[in-house]
């Protein structure tokens, strides 16, 4: 994963301003939280290139010179998958290890128990359905749950973003093209929004309440996020485009990173026409288009853009 030119302090610096503005004027919970706040923060990149103040936030987080980072690739078959990411980490002063494991190798109690004092854990990109099956449900995934509580930032991308929430988007559909067939020179997926259709796992659900998708804007997810959401009115969904952060702060507030958006799905207070309907249809859905500076909290459903882009009223 090749790194961009490291962006300036001034602009690291203005983002965090507009967050505290945000953060600040955030109205009061009127709703039940979607998570028992943690003390760590969470980093949920969208795949693609990760801007370098991406990384500086995430190492920030994890203790800077300080942090002990841990990285897991096992998402990804290249067998150099998240080396690189490693060498930057420590390049820039953290200490940071790579680690593989098999399903039994993280089922075992040194594996968790080496995750002791970790400050930072990072999912690498690849396939989300290879990191579940050897992560989920084992005492490794539940050390991960205990740091990420008791303060460490977990991060990652694209099939490291995805596994985040659960229910986990696959990336499979049961019925390509729906009942219409589709044009035979398409190869396009995802063409409808349709009931269940969207083939999903059980992820870590760091994110509770929440569904994550990833590549959001530049891979055109609309239509698959969309029909989860109307199936799991409960749950926010939130696709992240390429190389832009949703950051997760422990009181629960969403921080958009980068240079793209993230886009919000709210469907708690829409009319969904039941499951024994054959068409998948709602009205009141929410949506909001989030660039980096904004801010989300998913309690309450305020939105705050940065300043900047709003117009005089």
């Amino acid at each position: 994963m090749g790194r961009p030119p490291r962006g300036s302090c001034a602009a690291f610096a203005a983002i965090l301003a507009l967050w505290s503005a945000a953060c600040a004027s955030a109205p009061a919970s009127t709703r039940s939280p979607l998570l028992v706040s943690p003390k760590g923060h969470l980093v949920i990149v969208g795949g693609g290139p990760i801007p370098d103040a991406i990384l500086d936030r995430f190492l920030a987080l994890a203790g800077g010179k300080d942090a002990r980072i841990v990285i897991f690739p096992m998402a990804s078959e290249d067998p150099e998958a998240g080396v690189e990411l490693t060498e930057d980490f420590r390049m820039l002063g953290a200490r940071a290890d790579r680690v593989v494991l098999t399903r039994a190798q993280a089922d075992a109690e040194d594996a968790a128990k080496a995750l002791e004092g970790v400050t930072g854990i990072w999912f690498g990109g690849g396939d989300q359905s290879r990191l579940t099956a050897v992560l989920h449900g084992t005492r490794t995934e539940r050390a991960i749950l205990e740091r990420y509580r008791e303060g460490a930032v977990v991060g990652g991308t694209s099939a490291g973003a995805a596994v985040m929430s659960t229910p986990v988007l696959t990336g499979d559909e049961k019925k390509p093209g729906g009942d219409r067939p589709r044009d035979k020179d398409s190869s396009d997926a995802w063409v409808t929004i349709a009931r269940e259709n969207v083939v999903t796992a059980e992820g870590f659900d760091l994110l509770p309440g929440a569904i994550v998708d990833q590549h959001f804007v530049r891979r055109r997810r609309n239509n698959r996020l969309l029909s989860l959401v109307l199936e799991h009115p409960d749950r926010v969904g939130v696709g992240i485009d390429e190389s832009t952060a949703l950051e997760v702060s422990p009181d629960g507030i969403w921080h958009v990173w980068g240079e793209s958006v993230a886009v919000v799905f709210d469907a708690r207070n829409s009319r969904i026409t039941p499951p024994s309907a054959r068409v998948l249809g709602a009205e009141r859905v929410l949506l909001h288009v989030l660039p980096a500076g904004s801010t989300f909290d998913p309690r309450t459903g305020a939105v705050h853009l940065p300043a900047g882009l709003l117009k005089p009223s």
